[in-house]
């Protein structure tokens, strides 16, 4: 089997997960660079995992002739300016949402990436969960009838840090949160027509000293007339709780799931208890090594991507009419929302 050889941008959290992945767990590929400006960490990477090259730069990541591909896990802040250097490249690439902070930089990266011709894909991970998948064949196959109606609760067991909430760096919560659900929402109901928005800071006042919320709720009409409601919070104390529902004229789906080990304690004094999923990544475990062996298999196979640039705008454009919607208390059409 060809195994297509990747470079690694972004080493957080996520990043440091992305390369176990892509260093032993997809048979597609190998990663042969990975790159991180912030101190030692691109080399401490590279040594637990065996990768032949690091660098703190990753335009000379980007560069580095060794590497087929690009898979990019930074923070939304620096998408751009990276996207539009693999563009340069011509080399594939893959991205993790959201795609920018605003539609104007999301723009100039769809037309670097048409001009360069390069296979893109966007990391929307939800798509490739179980449970999301099994759904979208359910719906397409006619099961449930016609959707009418949308309804997405995404809750945080606690705030991030002030400096990852800040809009300057993470576009806010209706943003940075949402954007998963907005995705959601379009493909299992098409285009979003309209957004109202409510949201405010109730449970961590420390989120506003950098102009961020921790409870929103969005609503939505799609251009068909359906109907959708997203609620978030990040104030879910009680665990990692991401669920959907799909109203249909004739059944319903709900996907999702909170108990995170297959065990009930039943006990007179405590009576019924069980544990609850952590966080996100307990909860998607399989769905980001699923994307990420997607993407390998496509460039591979010569595939076109499931999910492009064209599906992080229109999501991104979502969560700007929400964002805008809560500032202004009206509601905003997403087809007057433009860069």
């Amino acid at each position: 089997m060809k195994r297509l050889k990747v470079g690694l941008i972004g080493l957080g959290r996520l990043g440091r997960v992305y390369a176990r992945d892509l260093a032993g767990r997809i048979p597609e590929t190998k990663l042969v660079a990975v790159a991180d400006p912030q101190g030692n960490l691109a080399q401490e990477i590279a040594d637990e995992f065996d990768v032949e090259r690091s660098y703190a730069d990753p335009l000379a990541l980007i560069d580095d002739k060794n590497v087929e591909a690009i898979v990019i896990v930074t923070p939304t802040h620096v998408h751009h300016d990276q996207v539009i250097a693999a563009a340069g490249s011509r080399k594939p690439a893959f991205c993790e949402k959201p795609p920018a902070l605003s539609l104007a930089e999301v723009a100039a990266m769809k037309a670097a990436i048409e001009r360069s011709g390069m296979f893109f894909q966007m990391g929307f991970m939800r798509r490739f969960d179980a449970g999301y998948a099994a759904a979208k064949k359910q719906i397409e196959s006619g099961r449930i009838g016609v959707p009418l109606v949308f309804k997405a609760t995404s809750r945080d067991p606690f705030r991030p840090s002030l400096e990852y909430a800040n809009p300057a760096s993470s576009g806010g919560m209706l943003i940075d949160m949402g954007i998963h659900d907005f995705d959601l929402a379009r493909w299992f109901m098409g285009d979003v027509r309209t957004v109202s928005a409510i949201g405010a800071t109730i449970a961590y006042p420390e989120l506003s000293t950098v102009g961020d919320i921790d409870n929103a709720i969005a609503t939505l009409t799609f251009e068909s007339g359906k109907l959708g409601v997203v609620d978030l919070t990040r104030s879910g104390i009680y665990g990692y709780d991401i669920s959907t529902e799909i109203l249909g004229l004739e059944g319903t789906i709900r996907i999702g799931y909170l108990r995170e080990t297959p065990i009930m304690v039943m006990t007179k004094a405590n009576g019924v208890s069980h544990d609850t999923v952590p966080y996100f990544m307990e909860r998607f475990r399989d769905a980001y090594t699923n994307q990420l062996q997607n993407f390998a298999q496509n460039v591979l196979n010569d595939r076109p991507a499931p999910i492009t640039i064209d599906d992080g705008l229109e999501a991104l454009r979502v969560g700007v009419a929400a964002t805008r919607a809560r500032e202004t208390g009206t509601t905003v059409t997403v087809a007057d929302i433009r860069a």
